[in-house]
């Protein structure tokens, strides 16, 4: 994901540090809000649901509709195996367990310096996490063993790929549980990866806007940390005016 579109405001040394502390403050506490809120929701994602008997799990009970869903989640990871995961081509049933804990980890992107040398600054949203199963290849080892930051580990690669997946098929066989988490005030939202040949994830965002100051405060400040990282900055106004979905759906 590059260069994603944001909101871009001035900002001088002062105001910066006063909203980072701030933004740490709220992004503290909508983790540990959504925590909470997945730990609760944790029964009603159980992958068995969908899948049947084409996972092993404690109760190998046949579901309707399982061998569909399972054909649908072969069709997807057909179309990522190869680039950039080099993995084979077809999945075997029964596969291995999928716990139903979720695992939500913060959306990041790269911007781009747009010089000569291509400079990228990583980028991390205190408002936006990717939902995925929990398991033993969470999203940023797969990243790095694609970018051959870590050796490559099939198993645990096909592992990572198929607990995104499985989300996405989830919300899409299960809305209710969509209409659930934007009852919790979360917008919910299907997208595709680049970095990872277009995997599709599921990204839930707080009701909260952020924005980015222009590039050449991001550089001066990631110049003087000596790290190429930066954290989107909650806008205030933003928490002023959170939006009441539920009173806007009885105005209607």
């Amino acid at each position: 994901m590059n260069n994603e579109k944001i909101a871009r405001k001035d900002l001088d040394s002062q105001e910066f540090l006063k909203l980072r502390q701030a933004t740490e403050k709220i992004a503290n506490a909508l983790d540990k809000r959504l925590k909470g809120h997945l730990t609760v929701l944790r029964p009603l994602f159980t992958p068995r649901k969908l899948f049947g008997t084409y996972i092993k799990s404690a109760t190998m009970q046949e579901v309707p509709g399982s061998e569909k869903a399972f054909a649908e989640l072969q069709e997807r990871y057909a179309a990522v195996y190869e680039k950039p995961f080099g993995l084979p081509k077809k999945l075997h049933p029964p596969l291995p367990p999928i716990s139903n804990q979720l695992e939500a980890t913060h959306l990041e992107y790269f911007l781009y310096s747009g010089d000569s040398q291509g400079k990228a600054t990583r980028i991390t949203s205190p408002t936006r996490w990717i939902l995925s199963y929990r398991g033993e290849c969470p999203l940023n080892r797969l990243k790095a063993m694609v970018s051959g930051a870590e050796s490559g580990q099939p198993d645990d690669m096909r592992e990572a790929i198929i607990h995104h997946m499985a989300i996405v098929m989830f919300l899409k066989h299960f809305p209710a549980l969509t209409r659930l988490l934007e009852d919790l005030r979360y917008q919910v939202e299907t997208r595709e990866l680049t970095d990872l040949g277009g995997l599709a994830v599921v990204v839930l965002k707080a009701p909260l806007e952020t924005f980015l100051p222009p590039n050449d405060f991001i550089l001066q400040v990631t110049q003087l940390s000596g790290i190429p990282a930066f954290q989107e900055i909650v806008d205030l106004g933003a928490v002023e005016n959170i939006p009441d979905p539920l009173k806007e759906s009885l105005r209607g």
